[in-house]
């Protein structure tokens, strides 16, 4: 089986030539891209890109206006019933029930989803909330809520992961925190599509990203793929006693002047000059994330 940065590819959600308008403003445009099997797939850009847009189509929450979209093989809106049992979704939508306790809300999420209570133990130690099992939700942190509510949409173990902005609003550490978690589910076998506007978030998280500018995909890749593809010819340079940047060409003169630093014993740092992806973004589309 072909592979691409470490993991197989093995189709599992594609959507092709699909677009999406609202009110005679088209939010998609021939939108086409798949989401392989193991991997963390992110969709980044601006607000009002039509991510969102993205996930309720591919969920069958909306219908497209033109465009193939299938989820394991199959229509995702002729076999609703058969795909969305593979599911588990967080969006903005998603809640829990503030006046239960964390195991009281597992364990109704559990009996809806038909899954074994005993699971939900399990689950809870999981995803580090099990020493919290008694107290109310609505006396969580953000960032438990945040977990809780992850918890919520894997208790079925779901194939595809949907999660839209999954840390949004969270304070550094609790995002820290998130961030093992979704590599911890996805490790164990959980594909996860997220759409975010955080770059710092598609570098560490995603396998795979897709910009997303006013509906359209400018450009998709591994993180370091598209950093190579935008890399400035530029080195940068710190001699030893000073703090000063210098910058120089990739060039043969270039080359000649780090190799005489380095004979002298004089160069401290040296560094290629990657792009991050807000500069590639804002680069090839002329918005800031």
């Amino acid at each position: 089986m072909k592979t691409e940065g470490g993991f197989k590819l093995q189709n599992i959600a594609f959507m092709k030539n699909v677009t999406k308008e609202f009110q005679g403003n088209k939010v998609l445009k021939n939108l086409t891209f798949s989401i392989e099997k193991g991997e963390i797939f992110g969709f980044l850009g601006p607000s009002g890109a039509g991510k969102t847009t993205i996930i309720k189509l591919l969920t069958s929450q909306l219908v497209a206006d033109s465009g193939e979209i299938k989820v394991f093989g199959k229509d995702v809106n002729e076999h609703k019933k058969d795909v969305f049992k593979y599911f588990g979704i967080l969006s903005d939508n998603s809640g829990v029930y503030d006046r239960l306790s964390v195991l009281d809300n597992l364990m109704l999420f559990a009996e809806i989803n038909g899954v074994p209570k005993n699971n939900v133990l399990e689950i809870l130690e999981k995803i580090g909330l099990s020493e919290a099992i008694k107290k109310e939700a609505k006396k969580l942190s953000k960032g438990m809520k945040q977990r809780l509510m992850i918890a919520r949409a894997v208790i079925h173990r779901p194939k595809l992961l949907f999660l839209d902005e999954p840390t949004s609003s969270l304070d550094p550490g609790s995002t820290l925190e998130i961030h093992k978690l979704l590599r911890k589910l996805n490790e164990e076998g959980t594909t996860i599509f997220l759409t975010t506007h955080n770059m710092e978030e598609a570098d560490k998280l995603c396998d795979r990203i897709a910009f997303l500018n006013f509906g359209e995909i400018v450009d998709i890749g591994s993180p370091q793929t598209l950093k190579l593809k935008y890399v400035n010819d530029d080195i940068k340079v710190i001699l030893k006693g000073s703090d000063k940047e210098i910058l120089l060409k990739n060039n043969i003169e270039g080359a000649q002047k780090i190799k005489d630093w380095m004979e002298q014993g004089r160069l401290l740092t040296i560094h290629s000059m990657e792009p991050s992806l807000e500069k590639i973004f804002l680069k090839i589309t002329g918005r800031e994330l």
